[in-house]
């Protein structure tokens, strides 16, 4: 599409919500066109980043780094641009090492990434297909390293993604400038791009 389903609002329409979009000017560096989109009907917004806040709480071992290399990965196997550059740079705002951020495709072999991570990024690779590619094998090979909080807390991530790579391809949401730049400084092995995204 040329332009996006649905045009963003221009600002938030009331007070909670403005409360509520801070969360992701701290997490992004600026509101998310995604939420501002959603903000036509307040309510969906409203939950949304409630949702989104809940998910993303650092409850331990998951790390916040790793919570949105978990959506990077998500993003990609959905093939979503728009969420690819707004992990990759919320990942990076959230201390991933610049180690594993320029060798994210080469997570299974790569020595940056330990033996759980890689674990978890298998889950959210095989979680994020349709139908779900989650089998005894994978089941295992997490009991292994995570415990049952810690695979909810994860699958959390998943399924938040799901639906974002979802709600952002589907109404073609334009990227930001800052989020295009993330997209271009990290992600050149899958020669990036807004495609569907770009202004």
């Amino acid at each position: 599409m040329e332009k996006p389903l649905v045009e963003p609002i221009k600002s938030a329409p009331n007070k909670e919500i403005q409360e509520l979009v801070d969360f992701f000017n701290e997490t992004l560096g600026f509101c998310p066109n995604s939420v501002l989109t959603m903000s036509h009907r307040p309510h969906i917004a409203i939950a949304f980043i409630n949702l989104n806040k809940a998910v993303m709480k650092n409850e331990g071992r998951v790390t916040s780094a790793l919570k949105r290399l978990i959506g990077f990965i998500c993003s990609e196997s959905a093939g979503c641009r728009y969420c690819q550059a707004h992990t990759i740079r919320a990942a990076e705002r959230y201390g991933a090492e610049k180690e594993q951020l320029e060798n994210i495709w080469e997570y299974k072999t790569h020595s940056s990434f330990s033996e759980a991570e890689r674990v978890a990024l298998d889950f959210s690779l095989a979680a994020a297909q349709q139908p779900s590619a989650v089998d005894e094998t994978l089941k295992k090979r997490l009991y292994s390293h995570w415990n049952e909080g810690e695979i909810v807390e994860m699958l959390g991530v998943i399924s938040l993604f799901g639906y974002l790579n979802r709600w952002n391809d589907s109404m073609a949401t334009r990227i930001e400038d800052d989020a295009v730049q993330s997209g271009k400084d990290w992600l050149q092995p899958i020669s990036w791009e807004a495609s569907r995204h770009g202004s």
